[in-house]
């Protein structure tokens, strides 16, 4: 299973990426051992997550994120509207984060 996930950053920012284990990657971030952009912007928290079967699903739906407005983004992981697609695609879980 891989997950796509988001997590906010100290400065309110919104970084999103793939992993294995949101939960785990989420305290990578927190040790200063993730990604460039969120290890000077800590602590995160983990906003939200959802799972793909492949990691290839996983990936384009990373992309597909990354590509949202900010806005976009706040307002769907307010309302937990991530998991609602524009267009049709692989099976996957919304996961609380």
């Amino acid at each position: 299973m891989h997950f796509v996930y988001v997590v906010r950053c100290a400065d309110g920012t919104l970084y999103t990426g793939t992993a294995v284990d949101p939960k785990q990657r989420e305290q990578v971030h927190n040790s200063g051992r993730g990604a460039r952009y969120t290890s000077g912007r800590r602590p995160v928290s983990l906003v939200y997550s959802e799972s793909f079967e492949t990691i290839g699903d996983a990936l384009r739906r990373e992309r597909e994120l990354k590509r949202w407005s900010r806005a976009k983004k706040e307002a769907a992981i307010s309302s937990r509207d991530l998991a609602k697609r524009e267009r049709p695609s692989a099976s996957r879980a919304l996961r609380p984060a």
